[in-house]
């Protein structure tokens, strides 16, 4: 295959969204992105607190006659473009996604999509057709979580939402409870080799289906 006809390499675009530098989050952020890249994907990692992303919706911003898309949401849409796999890294805090992840959600994801759009699931942005795969951390344990029912209800009310409303493919979601100040090294590389399988396996199944799209009717596709 000449370079002309290759496909473009796979993009994975990694949203980051912890307020500490050397948060295990970060750790997260950096596993992942270090393993695609050296299995040949590009990655881009974005980091909401680093980069000062404003979350806060402004009235220009909702649809209408006076609607306006601002710069920085303009430099986010672009870097979403070209995506293949949109990776959120994020703690939850209080039962939910930390309030600059919900904004980057609002006025980027969001950016001229009406109501009537998310009910049809027809908001076909730069997203439409692309998977989404969440790595979020608790400090208190998952089995607390669950008999709560707020891990569950952060997956429907968030993720599944998202997927639809954006016309994305099944999301996944891993997590990880117990995240606190001064846990064992031991534990924190066992978590951070969890991801790096994680993110093994989606460029595995990334690279699978491209091949499949790219082989001819009836040809057979070798399994790398």
């Amino acid at each position: 295959m000449t370079d002309q006809l290759k496909p473009p390499t796979p993009r994975h675009v990694v949203i980051l969204c912890h307020p500490e530098q050397g948060s295990f989050n970060a750790s997260v952020a950096t596993a992942y992105a270090t393993t695609v890249r050296e299995l040949g994907h590009e990655v881009v990692v974005r980091d909401l607190y680093a980069m000062g992303f404003h979350p806060v919706l402004k009235s220009a911003e909702r649809p209408g006659d006076t609607f306006h898309v601002f710069r920085d949401v303009e430099d986010e849409l672009e870097v979403l473009s070209a995506t293949d796999v949109f990776v959120l890294v994020y703690p939850i805090w209080f039962g939910s996604p930390p309030a600059m992840l919900k904004g980057y959600v609002e006025r980027v994801l969001g950016s001229a999509v009406v109501p009537s759009a998310v009910r049809q699931g027809a908001a076909k942005g730069v997203l439409a057709g692309k998977r989404m795969v969440s790595f979020t951390s608790s400090g208190l344990k998952e089995i607390w979580l669950d008999e709560v029912g707020q891990l569950n209800a952060l997956i429907h009310g968030f993720d599944r939402y998202i997927e639809h409303a954006f016309a994305m493919l099944p999301s996944r979601h891993h997590h990880v409870g117990s995240i606190v100040a001064g846990m064992e090294p031991r534990w924190v590389e066992q978590h951070l080799e969890d991801v790096r399988s994680h993110a093994r396996k989606i460029v595995r199944d990334l690279n699978e289906e491209r091949a499949l799209a790219a082989a001819p009717a009836g040809a057979p596709v070798t399994q790398s």
